[in-house]
């Protein structure tokens, strides 16, 4: 609807961006625009990119003839809007032949950004930053308010900004130049190079990043993932999957008991988590990714998981449970799953694991009640129940 009623009055793009767009310029280019549209050139830079959006000059024209010295040849006009774009924007080869082409591909981009859910940095790392933003700078949120029209007290929450698909980089985008850099200063934050890359790095709290695409590591999903800003080779998301799934049951406070694991297994049976519940019994998980869609591979695994389990039995070992941790099953393998009578296996998706995860976050409890991993395939539905009874 906001982009649809943007188009009726004729803005090509949102105000985010023409704002972003507008920064990169360097103040002569700014005061040059400030005098074709009578505005002050004695305003602060930051204001009169303000007046400029207000305004109303359309994007297009602005990159097609605004933003230029007088006399530019249309070859030079098409490098600087290049220019502009690959060390600006971080757009590498726009594309089109002609200005307009590029220009056109510009305004594509943005609105394929404006309708993109990914955050960049994790919603933790978010929070984060707004708070520590909000110490720096306590006018911010006074700001925010005006320049977004939010209507709340304080919106600087992270969930509440995502909720009107305001982002990291558009917090950031209306700082000024001095103000950023006192709030670098003031959090240890790397001055160097680009002030908002920096910051974004900063808080991108790659934990909570990873914890937060666990599904896509299950897929081994490598093009999501380097979108959501996780750069990792497709030879470790076999290990980054085990250990956030480690992450995650320690976070549900079990014991990942890694010494006696290590203890039990062998060069042929290694299993890969095992959760000790004290009085000789364990749960043992076992992790896999997969590319293709539907793990099918159930006599493999079976043949290993039963491995597992007579070297727990021969240890004295109770098994309480057997967890399959894994993007998603086939029907075959569920039926696989069902017939088998020899082993106390149940199947866990990770997106089941991550849905548990977050409700326990939110639950009284403690310590996770490991009697609710009673189905063949978890039913997230009824946990997440009965967590929050």
């Amino acid at each position: 609807m906001v982009r649809l009623l943007r188009k009726v009055r004729k803005k090509e793009v949102a105000e985010k961006f023409y704002r972003r767009t507008l920064k990169l310029l360097r103040e002569p280019i700014i005061n040059q625009i400030a005098k074709e549209h009578n505005i002050d050139r004695k305003l602060a830079n930051s204001q009169k990119i303000e007046q400029i959006i207000k305004e109303g000059i359309s994007f297009t024209n602005l990159l097609s003839s605004e933003i230029y010295k007088q006399g530019i040849t249309l070859t030079e006009k098409k490098k600087t809007l290049n220019e502009l774009c690959e060390k600006g924007l971080n757009i590498p080869n726009l594309k089109g032949s002609t200005l307009e082409d590029k220009i056109n591909s510009l305004i594509e981009h943005f609105e394929n950004v404006e309708k993109d859910e990914k955050v960049g940095i994790s919603i933790d790392g978010f929070d984060k930053m707004l708070s520590e933003l909000n110490q720096s700078l306590p006018k911010l949120n006074k700001d925010l308010k005006d320049q977004f029209e939010l209507q709340d007290e304080y919106v600087m929450n992270a969930d509440f900004l995502l909720d009107y698909n305001i982002k990291p980089r558009d917090i950031l985008d209306l700082i000024t130049k001095p103000e950023l850099s006192k709030f670098i200063k003031d959090n240890g934050i790397k001055q160097r190079g680009d002030d908002i890359l920096n910051i974004l790095e900063h808080y991108k709290d790659v934990e909570n990043l990873y914890l937060e695409n666990y599904e896509n590591v299950g897929y081994r999903n490598l093009n999501l993932l380097k979108e959501n800003g996780i750069s990792v080779k497709e030879s470790e998301l076999g290990l980054k999957f085990e250990e956030l799934t480690k992450t995650i049951f320690k976070s549900l406070g079990f014991n990942v008991d890694d010494k006696f694991k290590n203890q039990l297994n062998t060069q042929k049976d290694m299993m890969d988590i095992l959760l000790n519940l004290g009085n000789n019994e364990i749960i043992i998980a076992e992790c896999k990714t997969i590319k293709e869609k539907g793990y099918n591979k159930f006599s493999t695994v079976s043949r290993q998981l039963k491995s597992y389990q007579s070297l727990a039995l021969k240890n004295n070992l109770r098994i309480v449970k057997i967890l399959l941790v894994a993007p998603e099953f086939s029907d075959d393998f569920i039926y696989d799953c069902e017939m088998d009578t020899e082993m106390n296996l149940s199947l866990l998706k990770a997106s089941s694991l991550s849905k548990i995860f977050e409700a326990f976050k939110e639950s009284k409890y403690q310590e996770f009640p490991h009697v609710l991993f009673r189905d063949i395939v978890i039913n997230e539905e009824r946990i997440i129940k009965a967590l929050t009874k």
